[in-house]
């Protein structure tokens, strides 16, 4: 079947094109009985508005879309991240289509590809590892572009960060300060620049405290619950092991949790962790855990908004010099890193 037209409409209500016209396009002056006869008609044919047939012959630029690139829609930050740019292009009378690559630059390439090919008018991309230059064209033929959470590598755009390194160095001296020298690092793909920013906070405050990081303590590349279980596994089997933990991400932080209930199933209510924790990237629930769990607190809502008002201002005109912001972070205590610095007893016997 094909597509049914305006014309389409105006024929099985009876009426005018151009009343059909002014009926979708809610233009005042039509009488309530015929907007509820083309509504109705609307409605019984599937009718839908081409958009960018419309935004042709109001001779507008643009389609009324922008594309948003992420990692990871299952990881809380970016869900929170998109349902803030979401409402910033809803008030817009913008659609968002949204893509996820894994971390992986083919994959990433290809939803660009799909994205620019539908003629965005703008994208809001948190970058993978590698050059970013393949947009440039994209960006020559009009498309706008804002990198948010990372910077593009060879890409000078607006883009939207947290102080990742200062984050980290204010979680780890927090760990120091409560008596900490074994402090262990599990964190993701070095390659990613805010796995890397977090890393040289975390040797910020151990070189603060005139201690150096031992490399047995130091887990890079984590990308699953099941490598973040058999790290802490072979952290807590070291002969030395740590007293505390830094992780570099939300989902690091649930699958150490999650590790240190041990093979046996949950700890006990009350039953202490095994090792301090702070995590990087506050989670909904984390004030309900057992104990509440210490993080470094960025604000997803924010970095959001803030990459879309300056993709929008881009796409309104907005000509000046490329903008990089820098949002700050917050240490929230609760309880899961301010647990004393003592030595472990020894891991439990695993299955």
């Amino acid at each position: 079947m094909k597509r049914p037209t305006m014309k389409d409409v105006a024929q099985a209500a009876g009426v005018s094109l151009m009343t059909v016209s002014r009926v979708v396009s809610h233009h005042p002056g039509v009488s309530p009985d015929t907007v509820a006869k083309v509504e109705q008609a609307v409605r019984k044919l599937g009718y839908q508005r081409n958009v960018n047939a419309r935004n042709l012959r109001q001779k507008r630029l643009g389609t009324a879309t922008i594309g948003l690139v992420v990692d990871d829609l299952a990881n809380p930050f970016y869900a929170l991240m998109a349902r803030s740019i979401e409402d910033e292009a809803h008030r817009r009378g913008c659609v968002v289509l949204v893509g996820s690559t894994n971390d992986e630059p083919r994959r990433e390439r290809e939803v660009i590809a799909a994205f620019t090919a539908r003629q965005v008018d703008g994208l809001v991309v948190v970058p993978t590892i590698g050059s970013h230059g393949f947009l440039r064209p994209a960006m020559a033929a009009g498309t706008h572009v804002v990198c948010v959470d990372r910077p593009a590598e060879d890409l000078d755009v607006d883009t939207v960060t947290v102080d990742n390194r200062d984050g980290a160095r204010h979680a780890v001296t927090h760990l120091l300060g409560h008596g900490h020298s074994r402090i262990a690092y599990l964190g993701d793909r070095y390659e990613i620049w805010t796995q890397r920013e977090r890393y040289a906070g975390y040797l910020d405050a151990l070189s603060a405290r005139g201690l150096s990081a031992d490399p047995a303590l130091v887990r890079h590349g984590l990308r699953s619950h099941l490598d973040t279980k058999l790290a802490l596994a072979d952290l807590r089997a070291l002969p030395d092991p740590p007293t505390a933990l830094f992780s570099s991400n939300d989902l690091i932080t649930l699958g150490a949790l999650d590790a240190m209930d041990g093979p046996d199933g949950p700890r006990a209510a009350g039953q202490p962790l095994p090792m301090a924790i702070v995590g990087f990237d506050d989670l909904p629930l984390a004030k309900q855990l057992d104990p509440p769990l210490t993080v470094v607190s960025q604000d997803p809502v924010a970095v959001g908004s803030t990459a879309a008002s300056l993709l929008f201002s881009r796409i309104a005109g907005d000509r000046s010099a490329p903008r990089k912001v820098i949002l700050l972070t917050r240490l929230v205590e609760r309880r899961s890193g301010e647990r004393p610095g003592h030595r472990p007893g020894p891991p439990a016997a695993t299955r």
